[in-house]
């Protein structure tokens, strides 16, 4: 995964996030709404094939976008965690 900045102003941050898909995006996307200080988090791939995602995060000006999207990854971090513990209870 390779991060670029495409656009930054105090609260809003324009990303793109080479080497990932949908699926990753999307679930960057739902964690950040969970952030009560989020107006807008989304992010789009303009060629299913070929296109690069690019996220967009604004915040209301009491969070920057991006300790809002530092925030998010340590959140899925947590989560990620506790499927792997959970995950090797199963066989």
């Amino acid at each position: 995964m390779e991060l670029k900045v495409i656009k930054e102003s105090k609260n809003s941050l324009e990303i793109e996030i080479k080497g990932e898909t949908h699926t990753f995006c999307n679930l960057l996307k739902t964690e950040l709404w969970n952030d009560d200080h989020i107006k807008v988090a989304a992010y789009r791939i303009e060629h299913p094939l070929v296109g690069v995602p690019r996220l967009l995060i604004e915040t209301d000006g009491k969070e920057t976008p991006k300790k809002a999207l530092a925030e998010a990854v340590k959140r899925l971090e947590k989560q990620v965690a506790k499927f792997k513990t959970e995950a090797k209870k199963v066989k």
